[in-house]
């Protein structure tokens, strides 16, 4: 969190208290180019997983990309669906990239429903990444680089995300506390 008790005013979307401006595009390119290379990584996972293609980068566990990725009963139990795992972990980082580009520098106090739902891909969705890495060696005794690369990813990308929704949640207790509508500031009308 970088929040602090005041600033320069060189920035004129930098919110209450704080230093820095979380939605500017110096705070979320670099989310954005994270969520493209967990993008990239998910996305070849996801073509091994379905066969499409015959290798994949696998520098230091063996078999272990093979293991987690074909073999375990996690995606096993995805063959009943349309879409595997890694798939969904693809789309994942593709919603990271696409919310973390919508909207201006000013986003969190205008647009603070893409804000949420950004932080909704990038947090709670993030967290599960990390927590499926961390079970790899627990459940299935093997390591997949792809894998610890993606959870790695996800787990950069949380705290500048966790950043600008605290900033948008802060905009939206102060306009309650002005008697302002949260509803309508939520969706960046005038409250």
């Amino acid at each position: 969190m970088r929040r602090a008790v005041d600033h320069d005013g060189s920035d004129p979307h930098v919110p209450p208290g704080w230093e820095v401006n979380p939605s500017a595009w110096s705070q979320r390119v670099p989310i954005v180019v994270l969520a493209v290379l967990g993008g990239f990584a998910a996305a070849w996972l996801a073509l091994y997983q379905q066969e499409y293609v015959d290798t994949v980068f696998e520098p230091f566990f063996g078999d272990g990309t093979t293991d987690i990725v074909r073999e375990s009963g996690f995606s096993k139990a995805f063959e009943r669906f349309p879409i595997g795992d890694a798939a969904l972990g693809a789309l994942g980082y593709l919603a990271d990239a696409v919310t973390g580009l919508i909207g201006g520098t000013d986003r969190w106090e205008k647009m603070p429903w893409i804000v949420i739902v950004f932080g909704v891909f990038v947090g709670p969705f993030g967290a599960m990444s990390v927590m499926l890495t961390v079970f790899q060696p627990v459940l299935y005794g093997s390591f997949c680089t792809l894998c610890l690369f993606s959870g790695v990813v996800s787990l950069a990308m949380i705290g500048p995300g966790v950043d600008e929704v605290l900033a948008s949640l802060q905009h939206l207790r102060r306009e309650r506390v002005a008697g302002g509508s949260v509803w309508r500031a939520f969706w960046g009308l005038d409250a």
